[in-house]
């Protein structure tokens, strides 16, 4: 270990490409500067890159790598006091190698042995290791503890300077017109806008079907219902927004959802203020944009949207009303478990067989029915599930429930056990322990069930995730992610819960 004894030293990290690898970065700056508040942190990366590096909370300055020679130039000129190599090729290596710098550091790549297993599928135990991992093995060298090990909120801001509002409460407009488990997933963010702008008002544009989550929280001060799957020109219902919308006369537009559409109609209502993420395909219509991370969760990802308007951004996840809805059965009925079988996605779709048989441990250990759920069009697929299972172990209401009748049918349950979809999140922000049945897509997508009483159940393959909803089909023809997964281990998941 070689320790750095002065109380502000200047450091230097390359890392020259791409976005996703320099995102990765924020818990080595992180933990440097909880070593040293006082140093001076910069990165070397590409010109097309500054933009990104300049909302890091941790990065001093970036150097423009703009070729060999006038980067090495400048390293020698900044006298830095340590390099850290965080891309590891062979030019950073040269470049590392003939910097004027007492204290130089790399961390190991494993390219051979990724190449081995490309080319050839022999497996290695470097491959195990995580990215962000390697990254953070060199601070050992430097006496530095890795503390801040994963991504957090706040590791990126929105850049810039923030908006400046007219005095007094704000009229706010918050546009999320994806699926059931995505709006839930927005909920936190509603209610963050809500404390860290005190009396302003927010209006939620959703589409009909998931309005309900967002009346059931009771944190919108009205909601805009967005026909877009249902009328009959699309075209005619984007004005009818931009029209609602332009005579609500919003102060700013917070926009979770990634498309091109609902960028466009923030600007096109004439809302001054746009924020979303720099990923989104209508980015070009923001006015502020936040970087996106696949390694935080959904509910991070989206709480981050406010760092132009706000410094904490961390808030626990908001109750959902009951309304005038009731549970569809009583406690007397000995209802403890349910689960969510179907999905739009086939993919998704765990084997039937296995759900007949987890549905039918459930019931011997809870001494009662299994809640059954699913919408209209999953209700083939869940009866084949109920008839395998015996209908004496089952409460079917697939396709029985409007939004919030099947949110006062999770509420009692003391496990709910689902495949990556919108009841699982509801399920979750409920309070309800849930287990997540994950095949195609995995938890470092971001939206695995939010809180530490959730589990999810998935099996290792390297071919996951193949897709970021799931597909018709599995693209290999082998459907392992969902073959693998066998009854104990999800029974083992969700029956830890129902011991508690």
């Amino acid at each position: 270990m070689v320790e750095i004894t002065k109380a502000d030293p200047k450091i230097l990290v390359i890392r020259m490409s791409s976005l996703g690898d320099i995102i990765l970065t924020a818990p080595v700056f992180r933990n440097l500067r909880a070593r040293w508040p006082a140093a001076r942190l910069e990165i070397l990366v590409k010109p097309q890159f500054l933009g990104a590096v300049s909302k890091s909370a941790f990065i001093d300055a970036a150097v423009p790598f703009t070729g060999f020679i006038p980067a090495l130039r400048a390293i020698n000129a900044a006298r830095y006091d340590a390099v850290l190599d965080l891309h590891d090729t062979p030019r950073s290596r040269l470049l590392t190698l003939l910097a004027r710098v007492p204290l130089k550091l790399r961390y190991r790549k494993a390219s051979l042995a990724r190449r081995l297993f490309v080319d050839f599928r022999i497996p290695s135990p470097a491959l195990e290791k995580h990215t962000l991992d390697r990254y953070l093995e060199p601070l050992a060298a430097l006496g530095v503890p890795a503390v801040h090990c994963g991504p957090e909120l706040g590791d990126w801001t929105s850049g810039g300077a923030r908006p400046a509002f007219k005095p007094g409460p704000l009229k706010l407009c918050l546009l999320q017109t994806a699926f059931l488990g995505d709006c839930v997933l927005t909920l936190p963010l509603l209610k963050k806008l809500k404390e860290a702008l005190p009396g302003s008002s927010v209006t939620v544009v959703t589409r009909p079907e998931t309005a309900g989550i967002f009346a059931a929280s009771g944190l919108a001060a009205g909601i805009i219902e967005d026909r877009k799957k249902t009328a009959s020109s699309g075209l005619a219902e984007f004005s009818r927004l931009a029209l609602e919308l332009r005579a609500g006369n919003f102060d700013a537009a917070i926009i979770p959802h990634r498309s091109f559409r609902s960028a466009l109609l923030a600007w096109r209502a004439g809302i001054p203020v746009r924020v979303g993420f720099s990923s989104s395909a209508g980015s070009l219509f923001l006015t502020h944009k936040v970087p996106f991370s696949w390694l935080l969760h959904d509910v991070e990802r989206n709480l981050a949207l406010l760092s132009p308007l706000a410094e904490n951004l961390k808030t626990p996840f908001p109750g959902l009303n009951a309304g005038a809805a009731e549970a569809p059965f009583k406690p007397s009925d000995g209802i403890r478990a349910g689960i969510n079988a179907g999905s739009a996605w086939p993919t998704k779709r765990w084997p039937a067989a296995n759900w007949a048989r987890l549905v039918r441990l459930l019931a011997r250990r809870s001494k009662g029915r299994v809640l059954l759920v699913g919408g209209p069009g999953e209700k083939e697929w869940n009866a084949e599930i109920e008839r395998l299972a015996g209908p004496e172990h089952c409460l079917n209401l697939t396709g029985k429930t409007s939004m919030p009748e099947l949110m006062e049918a999770i509420r009692p349950l003391e496990v709910f056990v689902s495949n990556d979809s919108g009841p699982m999140h509801i399920a979750a922000a409920l309070g309800v322990p849930a287990v997540g049945v994950f095949g195609p897509t995995t938890r470092e997508l971001g939206f695995f069930p939010y809180g530490d009483g959730n589990r999810v159940v998935e099996t290792p393959l390297a071919c996951r995730p193949c897709a970021l909803h799931g597909s018709k089909t599995c693209p290999r023809g082998h459907f392992l992610c969902m073959r693998l997964l066998t009854v104990g281990e999800v029974f083992g998941a969700a029956e830890e819960k129902l011991k508690k």
